[in-house]
């Protein structure tokens, strides 16, 4: 993983024990499952409208947002984000056709 990654899923990790009125992370926590998946929700809806207009910084500024709430929802969960950089390099070389059809089998 990257350096940034890295110190990021650590830190990520340790809002779990961090109090939720100092802690925005520690507040998702909190409030749930349903509460990080509608900020994930609203992010990746942000990023596509950025991605629409076309303005690049946008772009990156809201697609930082989408990974950020992503690697929350992995957090809570007790996934690493290797685990996802894992599936990725499974996944590569395989053309997306393959792969979804590997899926169903």
């Amino acid at each position: 993983m990257s350096d940034t990654l890295t110190k990021l899923a650590e830190v990520l990790e340790a809002r779990k024990n961090a109090d939720p009125d100092s802690s925005y992370v520690a507040s998702l926590y909190k409030a749930g499952t349903d509460k990080i998946l509608k900020k994930l929700g609203e992010e990746a809806t942000e990023t596509v409208i950025a991605g629409k207009g076309g303005d690049r910084d946008e772009i990156i500024y809201e697609t930082a947002d989408l990974w950020f709430h992503s690697l929350v929802l992995l957090a809570h969960n007790d996934i690493n984000p290797q685990a996802v950089l894992d599936e990725l390099d499974r996944r590569f070389g395989l053309s997306g056709i393959e792969e979804k059809a590997s899926r169903s089998k």
